[in-house]
């Protein structure tokens, strides 16, 4: 599944994934493989991303984004907030 981070200064992350920890305003939650369609909000916290190392290597629409984790199967960034939604196998995040 396609995940998409986006600030209001530039893309973080743009690649293929197995599963996503968000924190919403409730607390954690998770997204896998053909979850269902979902828009949420999102709290300050640690967004945790398994991603398809093999597949996000390219240079690719999603490769030069990746720099940073491209050989990491799992890593963390910090977020302030924001929104997200669920949709088709993709994931779009608009965090702070």
């Amino acid at each position: 599944m396609l995940l998409e981070v986006i600030t209001p200064d530039e893309m973080l992350f743009k690649g293929n994934v197995t599963h996503v920890v968000l924190p919403g305003l409730d607390g954690l939650f998770g997204v896998l493989s053909n979850h269902a369609p979902m828009i949420s909000g999102l709290a300050e916290g640690t967004v945790k991303v398994e991603q398809v190392v093999a597949d996000n290597q390219g240079e690719d629409n999603t490769g030069k984004y990746n720099q940073e984790h491209k050989n990491d199967q799992t890593f963390t960034f910090d977020i302030k907030g924001g929104v997200m939604e669920v949709k088709d196998n993709k994931i779009m995040v608009l965090a702070e």
